[in-house]
């Protein structure tokens, strides 16, 4: 897929870039190529290959699911400005 100056110049107006006269014809063939690419990537039959989260088959290290801090709700509640049924109230910001 071949981009004209047209298109260099509605996209680079929709990426908010300030590009030159002189390199839209660099920029042109740069984008066409990558286009090239990614059309040339999509003919490939990926219907047998399984999708892998990492391309190494890495499995990450995790640690123990366990309780680390204690329990200091009733704490946090005895000390709030205002508490009802478990929850803090607060004021109201959106009327």
């Amino acid at each position: 897929m071949a981009l004209e100056r047209k298109d260099i110049k509605n996209i680079a107006h929709l990426a908010r870039l300030a590009i030159s006269e002189a390199d839209i014809p660099e920029y042109a063939r740069n984008l066409s190529n990558i286009l090239a690419l990614v059309e040339q990537m999509q003919a490939v039959d990926t219907s047998g290959v399984t999708p892998m989260a990492h391309p190494l088959d890495a499995v990450q290290r995790l640690r123990e699911d366990g309780v680390t801090e204690t329990d200091q709700r009733d704490h946090f509640q005895q000390i709030a400005p205002a508490v009802e049924d478990g929850l803090y109230l607060v004021p109201k910001v959106i009327e």
